[in-house]
């Protein structure tokens, strides 16, 4: 189950992005005094207690406007309800109820989906009783805040989050593996998901963005069963299109978070953008296993050298991905298309491997013989025990006398030593340093 979506709504001014940041912790969305400043959605991740979710802000709604801006800002509002799994309607307590805020209450209830009512800018303890006049919202109970110096946040966040979609267990076979196709709209995802069923499962068009919402496509081959998951590029609304590139990122992400394997697709005809680096960094972040598909590489004009160039500047636009592999196919001749799902087999192998602690000791004993750790002002760091913690993706944890002691360059040396002995192909291996107790 992918991270519970907040969205973040309001007229224009009333404080949304000052609340943003004070969820996610970062100055991420401009903070200014005027009116329209935020005018795109805004993703991050927020964390409140033991709960993490992702937080949307938008641009102000304001209703019965014809300026081509501020229809672009009410779409843009629009597609973020839409995704969201709760909403926060941010109202101005100095100001009081204004019509804007009573058509988009009606607007809020008609999505059918839960929303906290915060009344912002009330600093002063003594203006809480302004509160009580926006219950004509229908809203339910009014939580008073103060953005700005971080007030009431925490009892509207505790609101937030009894409306989060329940952790339930996975009902799906251990041997299931979850496989989601990402990258920005018009790479051939579509093209790809139907190559790999080799059925004409999902529409096909030249057009970015045709494919709307995440479609789930439960499949066999070869006694293996897959869900494989073509994720949405752009929504159109009438005749304003969102940006496909921000479009994309969310309904990625959301993709990501619920796969075993992630398969990052590039167009090889345009090569690589900073979109591409972007969505492909969330599936790092988020622990997935990951293979580069380099698609429509029908298209591309060939040398002997072609593919090796590419792949070089694969190793050195996506540093950060070098454990994954590089598949160079077509979805269109079906190029190739027969090495992905065993190469998926592999990577979600490694993925859910579990080493044993005797042999990881061994290993890493041998490795600070080999290349001794560092010091530090003549104390040096003492590696004494390491264990597995976790897999999906595998975590190793290593309890030393002194953490402060360990390089980022050390502990990268160990985790090379661990891929060195293990077939980690694909997955990301995470190191933790704890100190020994």
């Amino acid at each position: 189950m992918g991270l519970p979506v907040v969205a973040i709504v309001g007229r224009p001014n009333v404080g949304k992005s000052t609340i943003f940041n004070r969820l996610v912790g970062e100055r991420i969305a401009i903070v200014e005094d005027k009116p329209g400043v935020t005018r795109d959605r805004l993703y991050a991740k927020g964390e409140w207690l033991d709960h993490n979710f992702h937080v949307i802000d938008t641009g102000g709604i304001e209703f019965g406007e014809n300026d081509q801006i501020l229809t672009q800002m009410r779409y843009q509002a629009e597609l973020a309800i839409d995704e969201a799994d709760v909403i926060i309607m941010i109202t101005d307590g100095r100001i009081g109820v204004t019509d804007a805020d009573l058509e988009l209450a009606r607007m809020l209830n008609r999505t059918g989906k839960p929303v906290v009512l915060a009344v912002n800018k009330l600093d002063n303890p003594d203006m809480r009783n302004e509160i009580y006049d926006f219950y004509q919202l229908g809203l339910g109970e009014p939580f008073p805040i103060s953005g700005s110096h971080g007030l009431g946040l925490g009892d509207m966040l505790d609101e937030v989050v009894k409306h989060f979609p329940t952790k339930e267990e996975e009902d799906r076979p251990d041997d299931v593996i979850r496989v989601s196709i990402i990258g920005r709209p018009n790479v051939g995802k579509s093209s790809l998901t139907n190559a790999i069923l080799g059925e004409e499962r999902v529409i096909v068009s030249e057009i970015a963005g045709t494919t709307r919402d995440a479609i789930d496509t439960p499949f066999e081959r070869d006694g293996q069963q897959y869900v494989l998951v073509d994720t949405a590029g752009m929504r159109k609304r009438g005749k304003v299109y969102e940006s496909t590139e921000k479009y994309s990122v969310m309904r990625a992400m959301k993709a990501i978070e619920d796969s075993d394997v992630v398969l990052m697709v590039l167009n090889g005809e345009e090569g690589i953008i900073e979109q591409d680096k972007k969505i492909a960094g969330y599936a790092h972040e988020a622990g997935r296993g990951v293979i580069i598909v380099v698609n429509k590489w029908d298209a591309v004009e060939k040398d002997d050298k072609t593919m090796q160039h590419f792949t070089q500047l694969i190793r050195e636009e996506f540093k950060y991905l070098d454990y994954a592999p590089i598949l160079y196919v077509s979805a269109k001749t079906k190029q190739r298309i027969h090495t992905i799902l065993p190469k998926v087999n592999e990577v979600a192998e490694a993925h859910a491997m579990r080493v044993p602690t005797s042999v990881l000791n061994d290993l890493v004993t041998d490795a600070t013989i080999m290349t001794p750790p560092p010091t530090d002002k003549g104390k040096r760091l003492k590696i004494n025990y390491v264990t597995q913690a976790a897999v999906k993706p595998p975590t190793f944890i290593l309890f030393v006398n002194d953490p402060e002691l360990m390089h980022f360059s050390y502990e990268r040396y160990i985790e090379n030593k661990i891929r060195e002995a293990f077939v980690f192909e694909g997955t990301p291996v995470r190191i933790l340093t704890r100190k020994k107790t």
